[in-house]
Formats: structure tokens, C-alpha cells, sequence
């Protein structure tokens, strides 16, 4: 079986005199260390003279329109920036040439020089903001970004005819290993009632992949003389802005209203599937989606993994999910819509991307 070639994403500037080079636009962060960022950058050495070239990553927050970044007033916030200097090659900055970076060497010959950049696995992952359908600006979030550029010194402004950039993404896939299998379970006494009504919901997990149905068990032991007349089901996103302003909010990305009925004095056990998904929340302004690349399709956000110890403040947006169960109990007849009562539990769980290996095994 012949080995297909890997893929080679290749920017180049407005006047063609600099080329970026990188191998992957994903970059995984596994809790504790996170995947570096191998690449190589072509230049053209007559239009460089005595300047010098750079490579800079910076990892940033947007929480404003781009077309208001002027007369200093600026809507987004560097919360992170590394430069190396590839041109001349600095002694101390010197490596061994990753695969890619041989392969990039063997076929560009001369002129291009190699460069590692590490993302600090404090940093928070790539996450967009959906904007409204009407929005036409740039949706806010973070992202990461590699920029190539040459200069006389780092003070110097930042060209764009003589820079080149490529957006990249830090990623998180599902640990190999899940939690026990999570529950949530309540009492309920009402007035006129000698004994309570037991709500108890359970996943058959506690991680999911996108696009998985979310099996959850819903028991109810109605002790009670009144009606469990509905029974909803929902998911909601909760998002947790806490670099710029200490916003939390959540949205309901998916949800069921079955058409089941307990009686007084009866159980009731029954297995329920929800699938939440972007497709069906297409007009959600302020929804979390995995960062999104241009041109490439996304999802809804990821949940976010913390290494313990880490600074919350530090990742900028936290995502994670809750899926809810209500039940509506009344004591039927007529009257029983203004006498009815809520009662809910609230079940916590992850939703993430698998592994790429793990992705394959179930083809």
C-alpha cells in the first residue's frame, strides 16, 4: 500500500518575497504539553539586504469589531506572543530538522529556513463566538496565529505587503479514559402528600463525541396523588467568559418534550436520546464553536479541559455542557395547570472531538 503524502499548507505574501510553511493547521494540547509548531519560512535574500526575518505566534482575543481596532482604541487583547528570528539563523535557536522540516528542505534546496514555536499548555484553546445572521464582521473569540516577516528590529511596525500569516488552532481530543457513569437524583414533598416524588436521571457516560446521541435514563417514583403531566429534556451550552469582563451565560442547543404522562402512585423508567449539534443552531448569536478556520465548516465549542492548578482567568472562554431533566407535576383535573410544580436535576458531561486514532477504529 503506497504511503499518501502529508498535507502542506503554504501562505505567501502580498509582494511574494515570503513563504510560511507548516505541516498541520491543528495543533493538540494534551493537558500538559501541547503539540510544537514545525514549519519553515522561504525568503527571498536580495529584498531582505541587512534586515532580519521573524516568525511570531500570538494567541488573542477579539471581543469587538475589527473595523473599530483604530485611534488606539482596540477590541482585541494579545494574551500571548513568541518571536524567534530565523534570518540570520540564530546559534542558540538551533535544532534538528523534524521530518517535515527535512522533507521541506529536500524540496525547496535553498533560501528556507526551519522554525519551532511551542504553545504554553496554559493558554486557552481556539473558540469562536457565533456572530448573528446579520453580522457580517469577524466573529469575536480567541485564535492563534502564525505570522513570517522581516524588519530592521522587532520595535518596528508590522507590514502587510512584506508579512505572511496562517491561522492555526489549538485543539483538545477526548482523554482515552472516562468517569464513572454520571447521575443526579432528587426528592420532592409536596403539601397534601404523605410521600415524595423521587426524580433520578442518568448517562450511560460521562464523554461524548459530536454528533453521538446522549442516551439519558430518566426514573420516576411518583409516591404522590399528583400528575407528572411533562417531561422535558435539554442540553444547554454554558459559556464562561472571564478574560475581559466575568460574563457566564448558557444556551439550549438541544431539546425534547416526549409525550409521556406518570400517574399518582406509579413508576416510570425510560431511555431518551438527544443529539445537540450546530446544524440546528444556526441562527444562535453568542453560541461557543471549536475556532473556526476560513473556509472550513466547525461545530459547537468542545468542552474545556483544565489542568489542575491552572488559573481559569488564563484560558480566556471556558465551555461545558449540562443536560437537564423537568419534570411538570400537577394535581390534575382542571385546576391542576395553578397548582403545578418544576421539579429538575441537572447532569454535567463532556463533549469533544475523539482522537484521529480513535476516530478510525470506529469506521
Amino acid at each position: 500500500m503506497t504511503q499518501k503524502p502529508e498535507q502542506v499548507f503554504k501562505k505567501t505574501s502580498p509582494n511574494e518575497k515570503l513563504s510560511l510553511y507548516l505541516g498541520k493547521r491543528d495543533f493538540v494540547d494534551h493537558i500538559n504539553t501541547v503539540d510544537p509548531i514545525d514549519g519553515m519560512l522561504l525568503l527571498d535574500p536580495e529584498y531582505l539586504k541587512d534586515r532580519k526575518a521573524y516568525v511570531l505566534l500570538t494567541c488573542a482575543f477579539r471581543y469587538g469589531r475589527e473595523d473599530l481596532d483604530v485611534m488606539d482604541l482596540s477590541f482585541r487583547k494579545d494574551i500571548y506572543s513568541e518571536t524567534v528570528q530565523v534570518y540570520p539563523p540564530v546559534a542558540d535557536n538551533k535544532k534538528p530538522l523534524t521530518p517535515l522540516q527535512e522533507r521541506l528542505a529536500n524540496k525547496l534546496k535553498e533560501n528556507c529556513y526551519p522554525f519551532i514555536l511551542q504553545i504554553p499548555p496554559n493558554l486557552p484553546c481556539s473558540v469562536t463566538l457565533q456572530p448573528g445572521p446579520e453580522d457580517n464582521r469577524k466573529a469575536c473569540g480567541v485564535d492563534f496565529e502564525v505570522k513570517g516577516f522581516c524588519a530592521d528590529n522587532l520595535e518596528e511596525k508590522i507590514h502587510k505587503r512584506n508579512s505572511v500569516k496562517l491561522i492555526i488552532r489549538k485543539v483538545q481530543y477526548a482523554p482515552e479514559k472516562s468517569a464513572a457513569q454520571p447521575k443526579a437524583e432528587t426528592t420532592r414533598q409536596f403539601l397534601m402528600s404523605d410521600k415524595p416524588l423521587q426524580l433520578e436521571a442518568s448517562l450511560n457516560k460521562e464523554m461524548y463525541y459530536h454528533g453521538e446521541p446522549i442516551e439519558v435514563t430518566v426514573h420516576i417514583n411518583n409516591n404522590t396523588s399528583k400528575v407528572v403531566k411533562k417531561i422535558r429534556l435539554s442540553v444547554d451550552q454554558v459559556t464562561d467568559i472571564v478574560l475581559y469582563q466575568l460574563d457566564k451565560y448558557a444556551k439550549t442547543v438541544c431539546s425534547e418534550e416526549p409525550n409521556d404522562t406518570v400517574a399518582p402512585n406509579s413508576t416510570f423508567t425510560k431511555v431518551y436520546s438527544l443529539i445537540p449539534s450546530l446544524e440546528n443552531n444556526q441562527q444562535k448569536r453568542g453560541l461557543a464553536l471549536d475556532g473556526k478556520l476560513k473556509h472550513q465548516d466547525t461545530n459547537l465549542a468542545s468542552s474545556t479541559m483544565l489542568r489542575p492548578g491552572l488559573d481559569k482567568e488564563a484560558l480566556g472562554i471556558l465551555v461545558s455542557y449540562l443536560l437537564k431533566v423537568k419534570v411538570i407535576v400537577s394535581r390534575g383535573g382542571i385546576l391542576g395547570d395553578l397548582t403545578s410544580s418544576e421539579v429538575s436535576v441537572e447532569i454535567p458531561f463532556c463533549l469533544m472531538h475523539p482522537k484521529p486514532s480513535e476516530a478510525l477504529k470506529t469506521l
